[in-house]
């Protein structure tokens, strides 16, 4: 007789549905990474700008370079993550990015008086160092929580969902503490909040969330660029991720500049952004609900158009017609959480068709390659705008005229809805909803039992 195989390890990603503890002790980690994030874009310049002699063109240039260094991280950290063996592969390269992020964001925070160059050149790159090391294996950890179509969404959603918590959080403790007018005393409050919430929400992922150790080995840099450039599903998500991700960075770069040019009300950014970050986190679970029932390829469109048709009457605001504009803000936030936590949650289903093709596990990489899109959005976001800008004449600090203003409104509301259009186009027919999925599954599971070793006397799961 043949010889029967050993058993198969506990298999994490068939208990379907995380308890509500879990989940929220894996989502946690994503509060103080938005506590991060946030004065690292409205903040850190201005504090830079004004009080170490730098100036805004110089300090923009350096945050740029540092920025560009996460193209070659992203995937080499992600790639990393993959490799490690053990139950440890994402908490080890994690291990490595908290107390870096620790370390160095103070530092950048608070700069001395003399801080030159050098010196915001080198703590940002650390700071996004940190954060890539922290980040990647962080979402590559949660797409492997669980190989459940509908329980993705879940899981996604938790972790996006303190992301907005954490960026509310962030935008409101100064104003909370009178610090708004002063950029200084605003970081050193961020930092010490940062102190707080990291440790305290990275050791309650340590405890409370299991790793599982991979199964599947990723395939060689040859063969796996092959697979991936073969990946259908992929090709097609990540660049609905590229249009959508440059139609929400588009009207955030420019919502000061709507806001106090166009409306003339910018006493109410602080009040709009708390607004429409509420309703996101708020509308979140029927959206959820809703991607129950459909596929969530077809959800996540859906909430596109809702806010598309919304969004594009706000070129036809003018000065004082804030109310109007709270009431967009309010329908478009709607959309909010969704269009974060659904997109996430496909992106693990693209990772199972390149895991049952035969790509191994690398959920690390794909992370670190949408990493990378991300950046490219926002890259986009800038690159698209401003230009448009200073060709109709537009001046952030004078007075503009009625077309210069026209520009403004048609590039902040009238380019994202063309991109958002774009980006349903691509996914309204995207190829694996939930049975397709549990196909995919299926092969994975045909895969990992064929790696398991034959030994005499062992017995087949």
């Amino acid at each position: 007789m043949p010889p029967r195989r050993a058993a198969a390890p506990p298999r994490l990603d068939e208990v379907n549905t995380l308890r509500w503890p879990r989940l929220f002790a894996y989502g946690g980690l994503g509060m103080p990474l938005a506590v991060l994030g946030l004065p690292l874009y409205v903040f850190l310049p201005a504090h830079y700008a004004e009080h170490t002699g730098l100036g805004v063109t110089l300090v923009g240039l350096l945050l740029l370079l540092a920025r560009l260094l996460d193209v070659v991280t992203d995937p080499l950290v992600g790639h990393l993550s993959d490799r490690i063996p053990g139950a440890w592969r994402r908490r080890a390269v994690m291990l490595a990015g908290v107390p870096l992020l620790l370390l160095t964001a103070p530092f950048l925070f608070r700069p001395p008086a003399e801080a030159g160059a050098g010196y915001l050149l080198l703590f940002s790159t650390l700071v996004y160092l940190g954060w890539t090391l922290v980040a990647l294996p962080y979402a590559a950890w949660g797409a492997e929580l669980s190989g459940d179509y509908h329980e993705r969404s879940r899981i996604t959603a938790a972790r996006e969902g303190f992301v907005v918590l954490g960026t509310v959080t962030a935008a409101a403790l100064p104003a909370v503490l009178g610090l708004q007018d002063d950029a200084g005393a605003a970081l050193a409050s961020l930092a010490v909040l940062l102190w707080v919430l990291m440790p305290l929400a990275f050791l309650i992922l340590l405890w409370r969330v299991p790793e599982r150790p991979g199964r599947l080995a990723p395939v060689p840099w040859r063969a796996g660029w092959g697979l991936l450039l073969g990946n259908r599903p992929f090709r097609r998500l990540i660049l609905a991720w590229i249009l959508n991700g440059t139609a929400n960075a588009i009207p955030a770069t420019l919502f000061l500049l709507f806001i106090t040019h166009v409306l003339e009300a910018p006493g109410h950014a602080g009040p709009l952004l708390l607004v429409y970050f509420a309703t996101g986190i708020l509308a979140l679970p029927l959206w959820l609900r809703l991607a129950r029932r459909l596929p969530k390829h077809r959800v996540w469109t859906l909430s596109m158009l809702l806010a598309s048709s919304f969004f594009i009457w706000v070129p036809f605001l003018g000065t004082g017609d804030v109310l109007a504009f709270y009431a967009i803000t309010v329908l478009t936030g709607l959309s909010l959480g969704v269009d974060l936590a659904l997109p996430a949650a496909m992106q693990a289903d693209v990772i199972d068709q390149d895991t049952a093709d035969g790509g191994g596990e690398r959920a690390g990489l794909f992370f670190g390659l949408w990493g990378m899109a991300t950046k490219l959005a926002l890259a986009l976001a800038v690159g698209l705008s401003f230009p448009l800008l200073g060709a109709a004449g537009f001046s952030a600090g004078g007075d503009n005229s009625p077309t210069a203003l026209l520009v403004l409104a048609l590039a902040y509301a009238g380019l994202p809805v063309l991109f958002k259009l774009a980006a349903m186009a691509l996914i309204w027919r995207f190829p694996i909803d939930a049975d397709t999925q549990h196909t995919l599954r299926e092969r994975i599971h045909a895969r990992e039992q064929a790696t398991i070793p034959a030994q005499p006397g062992g017995t087949h799961p």
